[in-house]
């Protein structure tokens, strides 16, 4: 009996966290004032840089995809599932057509544009582009 309740606590932190961290975005996705809502705030990329993580998925910006979290459907499958009914699907890289930096790489600018005007830095390299990088060039590693 101990047991299962020591799950379905478990359970509920863990919902809880999850919830929690849904509700920073949120906050600090909706304020109207840009200053308000980055003020006394370090940038993703230097949070990053300081503690070493690659991609934490609890900021505003997606460094693995290099977008706003919140519009990211390659991280979300309940996004990618919208983008799909309206329409806006690549299919050839599975992803949302207006997020496909392959098919339209001007899309990348639109967002680092976005990530500049929050942060007033550069937006962080992307990661998902040096593993791509890496296939074009073919990189042997997975195959040896």
């Amino acid at each position: 009996m101990n047991v299962n309740r020591i799950v379905v606590y478990s359970g509920v932190l863990l919902c809880a966290a999850v919830l929690a961290g849904c509700g920073e975005n949120a906050r600090n996705s909706s304020s109207g004032d840009k200053e308000a809502g980055t003020a006394g705030r370090e940038s993703p990329s230097a949070v990053s840089a300081k503690s070493g993580e690659k991609s934490a998925h609890v900021e505003w910006w997606c460094s693995e995809h290099g977008m706003p979290e919140e519009i990211c459907a390659q991280c979300s499958a309940k996004l990618a599932a919208d983008f799909k009914k309206k329409g806006d699907w690549c299919k050839e890289h599975d992803r949302p057509d207006s997020q496909c930096f392959i098919c339209h790489p001007e899309l990348k600018e639109k967002f680092a544009a976005q990530y500049r005007a929050k942060y007033g830095e550069e937006p962080p390299p992307i990661e998902e582009e040096d593993g791509e990088e890496r296939q074009e060039h073919g990189d042997d590693a997975k195959e040896g």
